[in-house]
């Protein structure tokens, strides 16, 4: 059966702007630890993280995390994630879970047409007869997994501090990244957007942050707007 994307942030830094705001002001005045939240209004508190931002000095804002939940999404997504460094991740087992009668995606081009939908969607019947099979034969859930297909659902949780994030979403809200991961990245910004709104001003893709494209050569030549 298909599935849908679903993205939680289930914990993050109460109050991360002023956080990172109080490690700014360590970094750049003489005030000392029992004293560097005091005076952090709200407009302080952005004052000093643009500062950061200006600055490009983005260590300071490593201070603040921010852990999702993520369903709905494909074995595919897994891959393209895991690449990203300095992220703590728990993904569920295929090894102790049983996936017969596996949820999977189904890319938007290939639903989009009744043809190729229906002939996804007996590919997906069929790996799952097989897996089913090898798993009533005896077959260890680790061995018979070897049949599931990238768009397997698989269900992971994930932590990130927010210098990591903001690479992350400059690189997986481009136009260029893939539709999946694009589109819970756009999710994910805007939950955090919701929460630390000051930290997260600036996030995005390059284009929409800098006006800028940062891909080179592989410009789309259709800066986004809709991130902003």
């Amino acid at each position: 059966m298909q599935t849908k994307l679903k993205v939680t942030l289930l914990a993050h830094t109460p109050d991360a702007d002023k956080v990172v705001a109080a490690a700014a002001k360590l970094c750049y005045s003489a005030a000392d630890v029992d004293t560097l939240m005091d005076g952090l209004t709200a407009d302080k508190v952005e004052t000093m993280c643009q500062k950061l931002a200006d600055l490009g000095h983005e260590s300071p804002i490593e201070h603040a995390s921010y852990t999702f939940a993520v369903e709905g999404v494909s074995r595919a997504l897994l891959a393209q994630l895991t690449r990203h460094r300095i992220v703590s991740y728990s993904v569920q087992s295929q090894r102790y879970v049983d996936k017969v009668g596996f949820d999977y995606i189904m890319p938007p081009i290939i639903a989009a047409n009744p043809e190729t939908a229906e002939m996804f969607e007996k590919c997906m019947a069929m790996l799952d007869t097989y897996y089913s099979y090898f798993t009533s034969a005896g077959i260890p859930a680790e061995d018979a997994r070897f049949v599931l297909p990238n768009a397997c659902d698989t269900r992971i949780i994930f932590t990130m501090n927010a210098r990591s994030l903001h690479n992350f979403f400059r690189l997986r809200c481009c136009n260029r990244a893939q539709w999946e991961i694009r589109a819970m990245a756009d999710e994910m910004l805007r939950l955090c957007r919701e929460v630390s709104p000051v930290l997260f001003k600036s996030a995005g893709p390059s284009c929409a942050v800098t006006g800028k494209c940062s891909e080179g050569a592989m410009c789309c030549g259709e800066p986004r707007t809709d991130v902003k």
